[in-house]
């Protein structure tokens, strides 16, 4: 977990508490969630469990009823465990912690698999900072990408070592899944402009995929979108301006978290 302070995990919590998380994949790449380590615990024994979705005060798992998890953990008057596991971007080991909680209920998972189910879990005591800081985190920057959609960061010397851009190859972009050089002018949540050479009336209405490169820690960040709309560049027949409108419905987690820390490093 990054370096917070007890006030800010408060405010995550005020601002957060309920609202739940859904762990799909881009979510659970971005909170670096150790699937591997979550499981549940009753009476001593564990089970394996995926975790559909999370709050700071409750989770829904996926479990197998088909073992007997159903029936000691009624014995156990619904009382369980729920085992966190975290990758650490700075050490080897993952970081865990469990969560005591009371099971709700049982809903079916789907009509096709019925040894599977829904476990509704309330949890006992207030989540850990490690659990509040990484939803919170992450509830925040996706309240941000819908707040701020077009507030762009123009890209210079400066706002490239805040967003902590990788400073040799960048930026790359593909369009038509077609790959072309381009120089990247601004971002924001909702899109980008670029520079790029090629005809640029065959290019508008394409589809594209702007890969962004970061350090810090090191990751590349493939973003889906469209282009929109292309401007000369005075004196240059060979180059136009594009602006690309990102898909919002597969902007990545990760994307969202960048951008989110770099507004509040400009706010302070």
């Amino acid at each position: 977990m990054s370096v917070v302070t007890s006030q800010q995990i408060s405010k995550l919590y005020q601002a957060y508490a309920g609202e739940e998380v859904l762990f799909n994949k881009d979510v659970t790449r971005a909170l670096m969630l150790n699937g591997k380590g979550v499981h549940i615990r009753c009476f001593g024994y564990q089970w394996p469990c995926i975790i559909h979705s999370s709050s700071m005060t409750g989770a829904k798992l996926i479990v197998n009823i088909k073992s007997s998890i159903k029936q000691i953990v009624e014995k156990a008057n619904r009382n369980v465990g729920l085992n966190f596991s975290f990758i650490q971007r700075d050490r080897t080991n993952p970081v865990s912690f469990i969560m005591k909680a009371k099971v709700i209920q049982y809903t079916p998972y789907h009509p096709e698999k019925p040894d599977l189910n829904f476990m509704h879990i309330q949890f006992s005591n207030r989540a850990p900072d490690e659990l509040i800081f990484r939803l919170g985190d992450l509830l925040d920057a996706q309240t941000q990408a819908n707040d701020r959609k077009d507030d762009r960061i123009i890209v210079n010397p400066d706002t490239q070592r805040i967003l902590k851009l990788a400073m040799k190859d960048a930026v790359a972009i593909s369009i038509d899944n077609i790959p072309r050089k381009c120089i990247l002018r601004d971002l924001s949540f909702g899109g980008a402009k670029v520079i790029i050479f090629g005809v640029p009336n065959f290019l508008v209405n394409k589809s594209s995929v702007l890969t962004l490169k970061f350090e810090d820690p090191y990751q590349t960040i493939a973003i889906p979108g469209k282009v929109l709309r292309f401007e000369e560049v005075q004196g240059r027949k060979d180059l136009a301006a594009f602006a690309i409108r990102f898909d919002d419905e597969t902007l990545p987690s990760e994307y969202k978290l960048r951008l989110n820390q770099y507004f509040k490093l400009r706010k302070k």
